[in-house]
């Protein structure tokens, strides 16, 4: 794959919230800031979780409707050879594309454990999960539409292609970031400058709080704190790409 980040710089966005990662983003001005996470459809499963971060490999399932061959997502075990072509840590990224999705859950204990054991760390999907309790005991994350009883007709019909899920376009090898709030792409080309940007956020922003906090908070202190905060971090300054 063309984009790898180093292993201490994906640390770096690990220790990151995944609004701190948004906030940041945002002020290299590199896609508009309505765009780049996915809805409020897609909620994170185990919220008390630290923040995931990983490279997509890709999926479409069927839920409602048997396979044209086979019974289910164990028939493709071709799909499993194909995860391992995205380096690790991997987020498994799975778009129901029924009309309705979410009728059966493609991904509950057996497979959350079959995708740890292939360097995954996370599945990311508009459909269903379950087994929740014995999911959440093996510390992998769960970002899903919604909770199923059944995996009903679960199964693959194709992988290693471009997905949306909650209205976020996602292809292979992309970088995900996701926590409590939800999940987002973060782009290659300023990824490794996102920490030091954040950091200078979050400097700025617990001084407004700070000043909020403040026996002797006044109208005029806060507005001098919001001053610099609309300021633009200084690492974002040069290398900076525009539209």
């Amino acid at each position: 794959m063309k984009n790898v980040l180093a292993p201490e710089q994906l640390e770096s966005l690990r220790r990151l919230s995944t609004c701190a990662v948004s906030n940041a983003i945002e002020t290299f001005e590199v896609r508009l800031r309505n765009a780049g996470f996915a809805d409020a459809s897609i909620r994170c499963m185990f919220p008390e979780f630290p923040p995931t971060i990983g490279y997509a490999a890709t999926a479409r399932v069927r839920t409602s409707v048997p396979p044209m061959h086979g019974h289910s997502y164990f028939d493709r075990t071709d799909w499993w050879n194909a995860i391992l072509k995205i380096p690790p840590p991997r987020v498994v990224v799975v778009e129901d594309v029924e009309k309705q999705p979410g009728l059966g859950s493609f991904v509950g204990e057996v497979h959350a454990n079959i995708l740890s054991a292939l360097g995954c760390v996370a599945v990311v999907t508009n459909g269903a999960v379950r087994d929740l309790p014995q999911v959440r005991s093996t510390g992998f994350q769960f970002f899903g539409g919604n909770v199923a009883v059944s995996h009903a007709y679960a199964h693959i019909f194709q992988f290693g292609s471009s997905v949306e899920i909650g209205g976020l376009k996602i292809e292979p090898g992309d970088l995900l970031h996701g926590d409590q709030h939800g999940i987002l792409k973060v782009p290659f080309e300023i990824a490794p400058n996102i920490p030091a940007v954040a950091r200078e956020i979050q400097e700025k922003e617990e001084r407004a709080i700070a000043i909020c906090r403040s026996a002797d908070f006044s109208l005029e202190k806060l507005r001098e704190v919001f001053s610099s905060l609309n300021s633009e971090p200084k690492a974002a300054n040069t290398g900076r790409i525009r539209k």
